[in-house]
């Protein structure tokens, strides 16, 4: 028996990925996987066990890291934890779109993968949690409900501004991902109400 190709294995996720943003988890099948992926079909078994598989492997592989928010100084100012949150996010948007879309379509459909989704992105959300608890103590944010702040501004991050469906809105040339991070964060804060410095 010959060993597979070690780099089949990334060559899956990454056809799956483009597939599942595409198509969806369920309108996708491991043959189209694999004709993307230019594999063998038995390798999805070798590599996953099979396509339900395939899905936390994705976000094991390419999501925003645990450790990396497991990192995060908690501590820091709430303004600037905000900043961070806004900035990390939409980078991971610009930098990975496909697996944005393959989470709007899982949560819009509240599929039963979305615990795998959950996994990764509740850290980060509750650290958004609470820097705008801490940052309204402080007085630094001022909203009347923490819900309505919390899931505004995660809406706005989360927004599908570049699907198809909205681009006969566009009026403006692409911005660079800075002029996109320094829009939505005076957008956000604006929101919250900070006073200017």
């Amino acid at each position: 028996m010959t060993t597979p190709d070690p780099d089949s294995k990334m060559r899956i996720l990454l056809a799956a990925r483009k597939l599942f943003a595409t198509k969806g988890f369920d309108g996708t099948t491991v043959r189209q996987i694999c004709e993307e992926a230019g594999v063998n079909v038995a390798l999805v078994s070798y590599h996953f066990g099979g396509k339900e598989n395939m899905f936390p492997a994705l976000f094991d592989s390419f999501f925003f890291p645990n450790e990396r928010i497991a990192a995060i100084n908690r501590e820091m100012e709430p303004l600037e934890g905000v900043k961070l949150i806004i900035r990390e996010v939409t980078r991971f948007r610009g930098q990975d779109p496909e697996l944005i879309s393959i989470i709007q379509q899982e949560v819009i459909l509240n599929t039963s993968r979305v615990h795998k989704i959950r996994e990764h992105v509740v850290p980060i959300w509750n650290l958004l949690q609470y820097w705008l608890t801490e940052g309204r103590t402080q007085g630094v944010f001022h909203f009347r409900s923490l819900d309505t702040a919390f899931m505004s501004i995660v809406g706005t991050l989360l927004f599908h501004r570049d699907s198809d469906y909205w681009k006969v809105m566009k009026v403006e040339e692409h911005i660079s991902m800075d002029e996109m991070i320094e829009d939505m964060t005076a957008f956000i804060l604006g929101g919250l109400r900070v006073q200017a410095s």
